[in-house]
C-alpha cells in the first residue's frame, strides 16, 4: 500500500516548521519531496515527515547541516533494503552512537544553562518582591 502524500502546508503544520524552512532543507538536500503533483506541488510522505522531525530535533542542539546530512545517511543506510554487511552495520551503529553521545552532552549543557537562567530569573523576582515590601 502506498504511503499517503501530503502537501507542504500540512507537513509544515505537522512538524512545526515554516514553509521556508522546509524548502531550505530541500535546497540543501536534507529532505527531498517524494513526488510532485500534476500541478507541480511538493508531495511528502510520512517518511519525509519523520526525516524533518529528526532535523527539527537536531537543530536546538546546534548540529550543522552537514552533521544532519551525515546522520540521515547513517539512518537511511541502516534501514536500507540492501542490508549492509555485519561489519558495515557495526560501523554505522558506532557512528550513530557517537551522535547520541554528542546529543547527550549538548543536552547536559543546555540543562546547566537553563538552571542558570532560572536562577537569574528567581533572583530578579526576589529583588522585585523585596522592593515592593
Amino acid at each position: 500500500m502506498a504511503e499517503r502524500q501530503m502537501q507542504i502546508g500540512e507537513v509544515a503544520e505537522r512538524t512545526g516548521l515554516s514553509l521556508r524552512t522546509i524548502r531550505h532543507y530541500e535546497e540543501v538536500g536534507l529532505v527531498i519531496p517524494s513526488a510532485r503533483s500534476k500541478g507541480g506541488f511538493r508531495l511528502y510522505t510520512e517518511t519525509d515527515v519523520d526525516r524533518l522531525m529528526v532535523i527539527r530535533r537536531m537543530k536546538p542542539l546546534d548540529f550543522s547541516l552537514e552533521e544532519m546530512r551525515d546522520l540521515l545517511e547513517i539512518v537511511d543506510r541502516i534501514a536500507a533494503d540492501d542490508a549492509p554487511t555485519d561489519e558495515e552495520r557495526k560501523r554505522l551503529h558506532e557512528r550513530l552512537d557517537s551522535y547520541r553521545m554528542v546529543a547527550d552532552a549538548r543536552c547536559e549543557t543546555l540543562r546547566a544553562q537553563l538552571l542558570a537562567a532560572e536562577d537569574f530569573a528567581a533572583t530578579l523576582r526576589r529583588r522585585l518582591h523585596a522592593q515592593k515590601s
